[in-house]
């Protein structure tokens, strides 16, 4: 167990190291990088995510030599994905929307969470190109850059904007449901957006800049920071068949209220119905 007078330690060490992330960030915006595939082909890394999540782990270990690591470099390094326990855990994206750091494109973030007995009690996203940090910790609310956020009151689907990542699709067997999804999102709400970055998304969820998100086939530091930032701005973070959500294989729905949550798991139940149908004719 972890008492307060340790989580303050372990959330100021945090923040200081999210910070100098962010200074990485903001040197390398403008370099020529060099650029890996890993995996699959649009799923990039550079030299800057082994930097950062190098820092941040040997800093962090330094600090704090009994917690354990759950980083996305250090998983494909390893080749394999390690089981999350009770032991106080922090899972790290040191560059969330690699792809946009490399296109110089403004939406990119480090995503950093602590869990304790399989729960966030901390969580830090921090785009430091917009100067938008975003925190939260458990049962103390949600903030941006120090002032507290809450999600939108909107409880009408057709009235949201919803945040979805069409380049899934490239993926044969997201395909379907992509475009599926996709088109009943297009028909039934106001609009669309997509930032390449699932960890800041998730913030803007939780600043109600967007009513929801949607998003599969991405992995626990993509969300771990950002399922404690959208529950204590006042959302919701499902899996998107309306259970709970597995933090360590995330199918996401994540939404203002419960009402614009359950409203996408039905959109999306039909959605899928219709494209099974038409595969059976």
């Amino acid at each position: 167990m972890i008492d307060m007078k340790e989580l303050d330690e372990c959330y100021r060490v945090a923040e200081e190291l999210v910070l100098y992330a962010g200074k990485v960030i903001e040197d390398g915006i403008n370099t020529k990088k060099s650029t890996k595939i890993k995996g699959i082909d649009w799923d990039l890394v550079t030299e800057y995510d082994r930097k950062i999540e190098d820092k941040l782990i040997k800093q962090l270990s330094a600090q704090f030599p009994s917690h354990k690591f759950i980083g996305e470099e250090t998983v494909a390094k390893e080749d394999r994905l390690p089981q999350l326990t009770n032991d106080p855990t922090w899972i790290i994206d040191p560059i969330d929307g690699t792809t946009n750091f490399v296109h110089r494109f403004p939406h990119t973030c480090i995503s950093v969470a602590l869990l304790v007995d399989k729960k966030v009690e901390i969580g830090i996203i921090y785009n430091p190109l917009m100067r938008q940090f975003f925190s939260a910790r458990r049962h103390c609310g949600a903030f941006l850059n120090g002032k507290p956020i809450k999600t939108s009151d909107v409880k009408d689907v057709s009235q949201s904007l919803v945040a979805m990542e069409p380049w899934l699709a490239k993926d044969p067997q997201h395909l379907a449901s992509v475009y599926s999804r996709m088109h009943a999102l297009i028909q039934n709400t106001h609009g669309i957006r997509s930032l390449g970055t699932a960890a800041l998304t998730l913030c803007y969820v939780a600043m109600g800049a967007v009513e929801a998100y949607h998003i599969e086939g991405i992995d626990a530091w993509d969300v771990a920071a950002g399922k404690l930032i959208i529950e204590e701005a006042g959302g919701i973070i499902i899996d998107t068949a309306g259970g709970e959500l597995d933090i360590m294989t995330p199918k996401v729905i994540a939404a203002c209220n419960q009402q614009i949550s359950q409203q996408l798991v039905d959109l999306f139940k039909k959605a899928d119905s219709n494209v099974l149908n038409k595969n059976l004719t």
